[in-house]
């Protein structure tokens, strides 16, 4: 059925967005952390690569996929996935503090790269688009139910 295709990839959509919150919260929760698990230096900024799923048919084999509701190979219609969870390759703040215990023999503490701005548009462009799918979903539902009472 169509609809459902169009509700799995609105469902790919909130799953890509929940993980982009989810990473954001990492970031900001370790905006502080200058010694990270291992000793590799201070905590380094994650970024989400999202990766478009859809089928490459020219526009005659959309329409007669779209029209018989099936789906090529049983591959998904559409929608969206996680690629990959990188590190920011921006370089790391430097921060005059000779009293930290991870300062340098200069003074300087090597902090995260890090920077809230970023952070909180991420946060908010995820919150819309994940807003953005919950309405659609929803559409969807109502849509469904009413082709239901149509039947009645």
């Amino acid at each position: 059925m169509p609809f459902l295709s169009s509700m799995n990839i609105s469902a790919s959509g909130l799953t890509a967005q929940q993980l982009r919150l989810d990473i954001v919260a990492e970031n900001v929760t370790n905006s502080t952390t200058t010694r990270v698990e291992g000793g590799e230096g201070s905590y380094r900024r994650k970024m989400v690569v999202f990766e478009a799923r859809s089928s490459r048919d020219d526009f005659r084999q959309a329409m007669a996929r779209a029209a018989s509701g099936m789906v090529p190979n049983g591959q998904a219609a559409g929608g969206v996935r996680v690629t990959q969870i990188v590190d920011d390759p921006s370089p790391m703040k430097l921060v005059y503090d000779p009293t930290h215990p991870d300062a340098n023999e200069d003074g300087y503490v090597e902090m995260p790269n890090v920077d809230m701005v970023k952070e909180i548009t991420d946060a908010m462009a995820a919150t819309q688009a994940y807003s953005a799918n919950v309405t659609m979903l929803n559409t969807m539902k109502a849509v469904i139910t009413d082709g239901l009472q149509i039947g009645k």
